[in-house]
């Protein structure tokens, strides 16, 4: 099924790697003229644009854009044990983790009397878009929701698209109820987006200062017209998973690791990296026999057979890490001896997967790292969603009297050169009246 690109016998540069890898990807641009003319809509007309949107794309009009707290509440507790627990237990371990990344504020003494320092602040209100299209995320609502939770955002709202009874899916409700979310909005894709960007003062939903979460191909046009007005996380992309294995692999293993990523979208990459024909062989034809008893199995053919899929054959484990590295995969699985001393050479990917018990699946739900990571090779220069995208950074800086006279000379100096005087006058002044 997954077409094979032969490297063998070559050393590519980085560039003739980033061409021969498999890569799809999806042209935001051209849903730019469909998208922006709705982003501009409801920018003026706020929650009614949204809503005749909605109706017109999805053919479901909600009750109202808010969800009432009695409908999460009753979603809540009509929520099967066995979903619950596995919901309490990865927002256990999704907790854990994103805790411990909150940087705390330090200050350096940079000469006697000059102080500056670094002061770490939450965004104050954050907007998360959850998806509920062609699969159901209550996952996503824990990955995005925890962090922003960490990092002490006061105020958030979710916004997922309504289903046919005219709310979002009751099992995304239950996990915001679950959260302590009390506001989420029955609206999804691009009108989501600009309605948590621009707000509407008649309905009194309050605009947000960022907008996280992944969508589809009219989700992330909404964010690249609205970036600015707000910050978003990133432009995502189709999910994608790449595998670096070697003959120590086991290939039944590897195909479900590969179906896995392939049922969430058609245009879903599943990409190997091996250095072993044979080992390739054998993963081709795992799955081959495996996929079509999959619930998703026609979506899973399609993302396998397309071109953003297929097997790599290199010479050498160096030649796989470089590979890997160019290709600067989502989530990237290492099934290798010394499966360790390998991930640590990996410098770009979304998140590393070390060995046959750390598979993918397991960062989508509960290892306890967050799943909503840089897509389409922005691994190379972007990290994923964490504490941290939910604070910004603020230099304070206190200088006193003795310690701004010790260096106004060099500001004064630098303001001349850069033909910027009244900068130096402004030092000057606080010492010559």
């Amino acid at each position: 099924m997954l077409s094979r690109i032969d490297l063998r016998g070559q050393t590519p540069t980085t560039s003739e790697l980033r061409r021969a890898l498999p890569r799809g990807g999806t042209d935001v641009d051209s849903v730019i003229p469909t998208v922006a003319p709705v982003v501009e809509d409801i920018r003026q007309r706020g929650a009614a644009a949204a809503l005749e949107y909605g109706q017109k794309f999805d053919g479901v009009v909600p009750e109202s854009v808010r969800v009432p707290q009695e409908v999460m509440d009753q979603a809540l507790s009509s929520l099967e044990p066995a979903i619950l627990a596995a919901l309490e237990e990865s927002i256990g371990r999704v907790r854990a983790f994103h805790a411990s990344q909150k940087p705390e504020d330090h200050t350096v003494e940079i000469v006697p009397g000059g102080l500056v320092t670094e002061r770490w602040v939450p965004i104050e209100r954050v907007g998360l878009y959850v998806p509920g299209g062609k699969a159901v995320y209550p996952s996503s609502v824990i990955m995005n929701v925890v962090p922003a939770q960490e990092a002490g955002v006061e105020s958030l709202v979710i916004a997922s698209p309504p289903q046919p009874e005219g709310w979002p899916h009751a099992t995304i409700l239950a996990a915001c109820a679950l959260l302590g979310v009390d506001e989420v909005w029955a609206v999804g894709g691009a009108q989501a987006v600009a309605l948590m960007a621009y707000g509407c003062a008649e309905e009194e939903l309050e605009p947000v200062d960022l907008i996280t979460g992944p969508g589809n191909i009219f989700v992330t046009a909404a964010k690249r017209l609205v970036r600015g007005t707000v910050g978003i996380d990133s432009e995502a992309g189709p999910t994608e998973i790449a595998i670096v294995a070697d003959e120590t692999a086991d290939a039944v293993e590897v195909a479900y690791d590969l179906i896995s990523q392939a049922e969430h979208d058609p245009m879903a990459a599943s990409v190997l990296i091996t250095t072993s024909e044979e080992f390739a062989d054998a993963v081709d034809r795992e799955v081959d026999a495996r996929y079509s008893v999959t619930l998703n199995a026609e979506r899973v053919k399609e993302a396998l057979e397309g071109v953003q899929s297929g097997i790599v054959l290199v010479d050498s484990l160096d030649a796989a890490v470089a590979a890997a590295n160019a290709y600067a995969a989502e989530h990237l699985e290492i099934h290798t001896r010394d499966a360790e001393q390998v991930a640590s050479r990996i410098v770009n990917a979304g998140a590393i997967f070390i060995g046959r018990y750390s598979p993918v699946p397991l960062g989508d739900y509960s290892a306890g790292s967050n799943h909503v990571l840089p897509t389409s090779g922005s691994a190379r220069h972007s990290s994923g969603l964490s504490t941290h995208t939910f604070l910004k950074s603020i230099h304070v800086v206190n200088y006193d009297k003795a310690a701004l006279q010790d260096v106004a000379d060099t500001v004064i100096a630098l303001s001349k050169e850069e033909r910027l005087p009244a900068h130096g006058e402004a030092i000057s002044a606080r010492f010559n009246h």
